[in-house]
Order: C-alpha cells, then structure tokens, then sequence
C-alpha cells in the first residue's frame, strides 16, 4: 500500500524528476518509433503514428510540468513560464524538414532556441546553488550542472553554425540536427534529475528526496 502524500501539492523535486526522465527518452523513443531515420527530433511530427504521439505529447508534458515549476525566485518564476511557452512553441509550429514548409516562419527554430538557452541557464543556476553547500555530493552535482549547461550549449552553437553556414556540418554528418536536439534534452534531462534529489550516490542522506515519502509523524 502507498503512504500518503508528505504535502498536499507536487514538489518542486517530483516536477524535476519527472521532467528529467521525460526529456531523456525523448530522442530515443521518437527515433525508435519512427518509420525511417528522422533527421532531428522535431521531423518526428511528419511521421505519424507513435513517433507523431511522442513527440507532441512529451513536450506538451515538459511545458506543463515548467509551467507549474516556481523556482525559488521571481527571475526563476518567470524564466520557466517562457521556457513552457517556447515548448508550445516547437510541438505547435512544425519545423522546415525536408519538404515540408513550416506553418509560420522562424517560430519553431525561435521557440527551441529560447527554451534550450533558458535551460542552460537553469544549468548555472542549479550549479550555483550546489556549489555553496560545499559537501562532497553537492560539488559532484555542481560539475554535473556545468557539464550539461555546456553540453546545451555546444548543441546550440553547432546547429547555428550549420544552419548559417548553409549546411556545411550536416552535409558532412546528415543526422547532424538529430544529434544536436539530442545532447541538449539528455543534458537537459540529467541535469533536472540530478536536481531531484532522488540519485543516492550525489545527494547527502539529509537531502534525499523520494515521491513516494510517508508523512512525517507529528
């Protein structure tokens, strides 16, 4: 039998962990179930089927979930609304693949570029946190969060340079935007994971979150 609930609302930790195992299976159930190699994440929508299903679904999840997500201060509040919009942004408003137009020009390429900067921040923020708590797991989830902002990051930098470069990256790596999309919602995903407090190796015990805590006896 389950315990009851340690609060009547969803915890900030339980939104991170479900975020951070929603954007790591992203990439991979899309590419799994699509009917033939996807070259980015978001031509999964032209796919139909499951791969359609997953896509739209798991951001629409992602962005509700980052809706409901506070923070601990007002910048935080209203970075994580922005960055539920731009999910919106990218399951709504199909991406130029291949033959395909888009339905409103440089929305969906705007809306990732938003939220996946947004979440790079989110990276530096966690770490700073981390860092000032100055135990052993807490500086091991600080290079974990600056490790994954970099990863966002680089991912970011690469699809521009390609996109303004005309290709020149992807022609020489076709699946370039797949792989691109891909390390930044797995460093995405890690890192709001890691924030969870549920990974018992880089979080103290006093700090050891689980969803499924009884309520504290009085």
């Amino acid at each position: 039998m389950l315990a009851s609930p340690a609060r009547p609302e969803v915890d900030h930790r339980t939104i991170k962990l479900v975020v951070g195992v929603v954007a790591l299976s992203l990439a991979t159930l899309t590419d799994l179930f699509a009917k033939t190699p996807i070259a980015s994440i978001s031509a999964s929508y032209y796919e139909g089927g499951w791969s359609q299903s997953i896509f739209i679904g798991f951001l629409f999840a992602i962005s509700a979930l980052l809706l409901a997500y506070n923070g601990l201060s007002r910048r935080e509040m209203v970075l994580s609304k922005c960055a539920s919009f731009a999910g919106l942004g990218i399951a709504l408003f199909p991406c130029t693949c291949d033959i395909h137009p888009p339905m409103v020009p440089f929305v969906h390429g705007a809306s990732a570029s938003v939220m996946f900067l947004i979440l790079a921040y989110f990276c530096y923020l966690f770490h700073r946190r981390a860092r000032s708590k100055g135990y052993p797991q807490a500086r091991a989830r600080s290079a974990i969060y600056i490790l994954c902002g970099t990863a966002i990051l680089c991912s970011i930098a690469a699809l521009a340079v390609d996109r303004f470069s005309g290709g020149t990256l992807s022609a020489a790596l076709p699946r370039l935007t797949f792989y691109g999309e891909a390390t930044g919602l797995v460093a995405f995903g890690i890192s709001w994971l890691t924030a969870s407090r549920v990974l018992p190796l880089i979080t103290a015990p006093q700090e050891r979150f689980s969803p499924l805590r009884a309520v504290n006896p009085e």
